[in-house]
């Protein structure tokens, strides 16, 4: 027999197999989408808005629920995932920079990183440190000149839980200003941004601190005057007209990823898929207009790249809340 009818034979079973093993899952019926938080804030942003693209690409058989779990700065619906939904593998959870922020400083009680799978961030938010439209702070150096002065002048409402990223975002300003006792400084937690904005442009509190993304509706009203935003350089496009802390002499960075975690026990086969989703949406037309749209950066990184990056970045936290004193 000629060698040719066998090598054939292999070559049509190898792409058979390979063939078998690209469709080996597939999402069926619903796929629901965790937010922690309630609603009007970063992860729920993340969750409906991804969402929405997975459906305009097809990635979904049918639509992407949300479902909003809010509760210990993200803590409720990360034990949820770790203890109730093992083995799902049609459940995405949002998260941030938040989420490794509570990691690191151990909030997430007898829980850890390695007890879920990382699949994939989609772009980078900025923070921001805004005031009400009728506020007497014009710039970041007034309000931090009156931080300085007394710690407890500046009252700071942010989404997170007090010890997560928003409050961290202020603290970090506030240590590149040189302002001592941080921890004084008082920051007002609430479930998610869009309430901690409210709270600010309604007067009750002096500043608000979270990502640029939450901020964009206030900011269009007139409502809301954004002081700074936390990054290395202006942001493109609308805005542009947003200074940095960095050329008004405070050196601050503050990038807030946006991404997704998914339970632990699923196959090999569907955390590919989604990584592969992840990684189809990025590079896709409709989710580049909502970046453009809504202030995010690029920022993606997808299967072992991203968690060794979620990891790293948790070390890099811990330390920083080590250094200015939220934890020993």
């Amino acid at each position: 027999m000629s060698m040719r009818t066998p090598l054939k034979l292999f070559a049509a079973a190898t792409l058979t197999l390979t063939t078998s093993m690209a469709m080996a899952f597939e999402p069926e019926g619903k796929v629901e989408c965790l937010a922690p938080a309630d609603p009007g804030g970063g992860w729920d942003f993340t969750c409906r808005s991804v969402g929405k693209v997975m459906e305009d690409l097809d990635l979904v058989p049918r639509s992407v629920q949300t479902i909003n779990m809010a509760g210990a700065g993200g803590g409720v619906a990360y034990a949820h995932t770790v203890s109730k939904r093992a083995g799902d593998e049609q459940l995405l959870v949002a998260a941030s920079t938040a989420t490794t922020t509570r990691l690191a400083q151990g909030q997430f009680q007898g829980m850890d990183a390695d007890m879920v799978n990382w699949i994939g961030a989609l772009g980078a938010d900025y923070g921001v440190i805004a005031v009400s439209k009728d506020s007497n702070y014009q710039d970041l150096p007034s309000l931090m000149n009156a931080l300085k002065e007394d710690p407890r002048s500046v009252k700071f409402a942010g989404g997170s839980a007090k010890g997560g990223w928003d409050h961290l975002k202020v603290l970090i300003a506030a240590q590149a200003a040189g302002i001592e006792n941080l921890p004084r400084i008082p920051y007002l937690s609430y479930n998610n941004g869009g309430e901690a904005m409210t709270q600010v442009v309604g007067g009750h509190v002096d500043a608000f601190t979270g990502d640029i993304s939450e901020a964009q509706g206030f900011m269009e009203s007139g409502d809301l005057k954004v002081l700074a935003v936390l990054s290395e350089e202006r942001l493109p496009g609308e805005f542009s007209d947003i200074p940095t802390a960095r050329e008004q002499g405070i050196d601050a960075i503050g990038p807030n990823w946006r991404g997704f975690y998914m339970p632990a026990d699923i196959s090999d086969d569907a955390k590919q898929y989604w990584i592969n989703a992840m990684d189809t949406i990025y590079e896709s037309e409709e989710w580049q207009n909502v970046m453009t749209q809504n202030g995010l950066m690029p920022f993606h990184m997808s299967a072992d790249q991203f968690e060794n990056f979620v990891k790293s970045q948790i070390q890099s936290i811990e330390d920083l809340s080590k250094d200015i004193g939220l934890i020993q």
